[in-house]
């Protein structure tokens, strides 16, 4: 295989997901970019637009291990890690593992639990293993972290730490519907479509766990130019530089902007990156990283609209 042989994997990728999703073709594709990638993905949006469902369809299109957790403010760390249970019969510790053992994991509502419960997650995010009562665990691959969080509602919700944003390669927005999407949406669900039951839906797999481990190596034959590898390194250094702008994008920020390029180039059947991938990429790569000045806030300036600013700044390598 090359990497133009993952713009077949793409399409029917796409028309597997048409059967269930409908209107979120972005934020799938960027799903589809993460997991090919190895990053994790932070889904914002209120309830009700379909976070989970796509977080469930990702799963069933892989054939992956698929495990959701409730985030709540009483959750523990060994919740979601596991912890070592007492056999009376042996008299011996025996691991329990927590949901984390598992190859796709949903944390829903993310932001209700408190920051030492988000944190357990940074180790498996990062090295994609757990330790536990001293022992190293490595978690089944292509272990990938889905989180959502509801930007409106702030009542017993938690920030997520810096260190643990960074670890996302994306924050994906997920609006509310356009009018035609949700009479369509409508349509279906007149018609007997069940989010509970997507096999019902005539949704198939389309590549197995280890199919996508090795997809994920044919992304690494994608050419970068130095001048692409230059201007993701300036719109780095001008978001540090920026005005409107405390905190910058990480180092780590511009290694998920190369990796996640390299990804979009070969879905589209190209073994080369264009800085256009680069503008497409970087708002969901910078948007939870950057923090604004209180003056841009003022001034009615989101994190979206100062990435475009830094895009119109920086110059675009021919």
């Amino acid at each position: 295989m090359n990497p133009n042989d993952l713009k077949l994997v793409n399409e029917k990728i796409r028309a597997e997901a048409s059967k269930v999703l409908v209107g979120l073709d972005e934020p799938f594709e960027l799903l589809v970019i993460a997991l090919l990638t190895g990053g994790h993905v932070l889904l914002e949006g209120v309830p009700g637009t379909a976070k989970t469902l796509m977080a469930k369809t990702l799963a069933h299109m892989v054939k992956a291990n698929f495990t959701r957790v409730q985030f709540t403010p009483d959750l523990m760390p060994s919740d979601i890690l596991g912890t070592s249970v007492y056999d009376m019969k042996t008299g011996n510790f025996n691991l329990k593992k927590g949901p984390v053992f598992t190859q796709l994991l949903l944390a829903d509502e993310i932001n209700r639990a408190p920051a030492k419960t988000q944190s357990a997650l940074l180790e498996a995010m990062e090295e994609k293993q757990v330790n536990l009562e001293g022992e190293r665990h490595v978690l089944e691959p292509p272990f990938m972290v889905i989180a959502t969080q509801n930007p409106i509602e702030y009542e017993g919700t938690y920030p997520l730490p810096e260190a643990q944003l960074d670890r996302f390669m994306f924050k994906v927005l997920v609006p509310y519907s356009s009018l035609e999407t949700e009479v369509e949406v409508l349509r279906r669900y007149h018609q007997g479509f069940d989010a509970h039951d997507l096999a019902s839906a005539g949704l198939n797999a389309v590549m197995t766990a280890k199919q996508v481990v090795s997809l994920r190596d044919l992304t690494k034959q994608v050419i970068v130019e130095d001048g692409i590898l230059t201007y993701i390194g300036r719109l780095n250094a001008a978001s540090r530089q920026s005005p409107d702008i405390v905190l910058g994008a990480s180092a780590r920020a511009a290694t998920h902007v190369l990796l996640a390029c390299k990804t979009l180039a070969a879905l589209q059947g190209r073994d080369y990156v264009v800085p256009d991938d680069v503008k497409f990429i970087l708002p969901h790569v910078y948007r939870h990283r950057i923090l604004l000045k209180p003056e841009a806030e003022i001034e009615g300036l989101d994190a979206d609209a100062v990435i475009q600013r830094l895009l119109g700044q920086v110059e675009v390598p021919r």
